[in-house]
């Protein structure tokens, strides 16, 4: 049975949403960029990052396992390279200071690397890359998450969906817009699921027993499939040395969930922005990405009649057309987000 939706202009819901962040006593910038964060996933269809996101985050400040906001220092700066320590604040306050670091030392050194540790779960990884390629660069991104799959030949989850995001800048086609977990599903999709009372598919998890489910709340409790089976599993635990033993944050299998209200989060990430214009004309780059577009959808495809999609432009053209035509909310959320505003003293979404 489908979940009950009802559709609300775009600017509302981002309205709403920083508005209750302000309240809860976020600084309005930084309530700023934890919105656009939310609202870049609900209007790309990527609703388990959206704004079902803001009860828990603010959840997490209540219980005071995350710090509302918190002085986002640097404990090393080196040319091309930095880390950031977000000291338990909001993992997109701290992403969107690293990026624009990263994007800065691009414009200098070609390429900008930017690390952050103690930070938060972030959101969707392509809103951090989108900033770089908005600027004529590629922005790649990697964060960890709590152990939600077993290593490749084990049995107890260790790893976590571990996403990636790469965004490439094009001329007059959409950007490539890679952003993918290193699960079959992003374990919020599971969540979401869950919290709508729907099923999931066969291959996306295994319940605790080890044997393929379609309950998305046993699912929570037992393991998620890699992608690609061994290389999945590889490249999530790539990510994660790099996120958090790297920055000195935690090692494997020490991070939270976002649901975890016991304590720290202990989140890592990693940000890179290279400045294409320092390997080849920007325009000349962006005209070939084009050519390389157009060519891959002048192929024959598998469906007749069937259309060819780039990475990251079902959820680009998905992005425009919800804000002009509203952003369809379930009813479970709706009620969510109004508890919120009650809580602190903001108006009722609906």
């Amino acid at each position: 049975m489908a979940a009950e939706k009802k559709l609300f202009p775009a600017q509302k819901v981002e309205d709403f949403c920083a508005t209750v962040l302000t309240k809860a006593g976020l600084s309005p910038e930084s309530s700023a960029i934890v919105t656009k964060s939310l609202m870049c996933a609900e209007l790309r269809g990527i609703y388990s990052h959206g704004v079902v996101r803001l009860e828990t985050y603010l959840k997490r400040v209540e219980t005071g396992v995350m710090k509302l906001s918190a002085p986002i220092t640097s404990e090393m700066d080196h040319g091309a390279v930095a880390l950031l320590n977000a000291n338990n604040t909001f993992g997109q306050v701290a992403g969107h200071r690293a990026m624009k670091l990263a994007i800065d030392k691009a414009r200098e050194y070609g390429t900008g690397v930017v690390a952050v540790k103690n930070s938060n779960h972030f959101g969707v990884a392509a809103f951090f890359a989108g900033m770089a390629q908005e600027e004529d660069m590629v922005g790649c991104v990697f964060t960890h998450s709590s152990p939600a799959m077993a290593v490749f030949g084990t049995k107890t989850p260790l790893i976590g969906t571990n996403p990636v995001a790469i965004a490439i800048p094009a001329g007059k086609h959409l950007p490539i817009v890679l952003d993918m977990s290193t699960s079959v599903v992003a374990r919020g999709k599971i969540r979401y699921a869950a919290l709508t009372g729907q099923g999931i598919p066969l291959g996306w998890a295994r319940d605790p027993e080890g044997k393929p489910t379609e309950d998305a709340n046993l699912a929570l409790k037992g393991s998620l499939e890699p992608v690609g089976g061994a290389k999945g599993s590889g490249l999530s635990l790539i990510i994660d040395l790099l996120c958090g033993v790297l920055t000195n944050t935690i090692l494997t299998g020490g991070v939270k969930t976002v649901t975890d209200m016991t304590g720290p989060a202990m989140t890592g990430h990693f940000f890179s922005a290279l400045d294409v214009s320092k390997f080849i004309d920007i325009n000349l780059f962006k005209a070939n990405v084009d050519q390389v577009i157009t060519n891959i959808k002048d192929l024959p495809p598998v469906n007749q009649g069937g259309s060819i999609f780039m990475p990251g432009e079902i959820e680009l053209l998905a992005e425009l057309k919800r804000r002009k035509e509203g952003v369809p909310l379930d009813r479970e959320v709706v009620d969510l987000l109004n508890g919120v505003a009650v809580r602190y003293g903001a108006s009722l979404l609906a």
